[in-house]
């Protein structure tokens, strides 16, 4: 119980959110529970409660955390890429797909809405914010196909986000391998996306 009293108010929170996230990608979703993340951390298992009053609770926590670093892989990849149009496209999906294959577990859960509490108010700005990368690769395409309208926009989108996340699915489920000796990069296919909708 001295380590738990150690803490001070909101560090215990992160404290449980970060070890959890570890903890999610060790052991996946089903071996995950309060009083596991509760022995790890060192505190009691009645203290993860006051925090999160349930799993859902938790698991909404480590999805908007996600949202989050997700943005921010897709962010990060687009600085460093030219300013244009395609090169924004390929960047936003090695940042996507960089995300997926280093946090899979979190990945999937970010996507289960199932397990999720959308009513937390936490949840949809980042979650938002991630979505706008998403809207800001996709305009220029719907320009191009000329479907600039709302409607063309939101099929434009959905078109851009099935592909790149489909195949982001396919990466972690362990689909593509990479086969020996061809040097085919395993990103190779989501970044030919660019290719098709904005060729030079």
């Amino acid at each position: 119980m001295a380590r738990e009293k150690s803490y001070h108010h909101g560090d215990l929170r992160q404290a449980l959110i970060e070890t959890g996230l570890d903890m999610l990608e060790e052991h996946g979703l089903e071996g995950l529970t309060l009083r596991k993340l509760a022995a790890r951390v060192g505190v009691s298992h009645a203290a993860p409660e006051h925090h999160f009053p349930t799993l859902r609770h938790l698991l909404t926590a480590f999805a908007t955390e996600g949202f989050r670093l997700f943005a921010a892989s897709m962010r990060s990849a687009m600085a460093q890429a030219p300013d244009d149009p395609a090169e924004q496209l390929r960047a936003a999906a090695r940042g996507y797909l960089a995300f997926a294959t280093t946090r899979p577990h979190l990945f999937r859960l970010m996507f289960n809405s199932n397990r999720l509490d959308w009513e937390d108010p936490a949840l949809g700005p980042p979650a938002n914010a991630a979505h706008a990368v998403l809207e800001e690769i996709s305009l220029p395409v719907a320009k191009r196909l000329n479907r600039d309208t709302p409607e063309g926009r939101a099929a434009v989108e959905q078109l851009v986000w099935s592909q790149i996340h489909g195949h982001a699915h396919l990466m972690i489920d362990g689909k593509l391998q990479q086969e020996s000796g061809t040097g085919c990069e395993p990103f190779a296919a989501p970044l030919d996306l660019a290719s098709v909708l904005l060729p030079e």
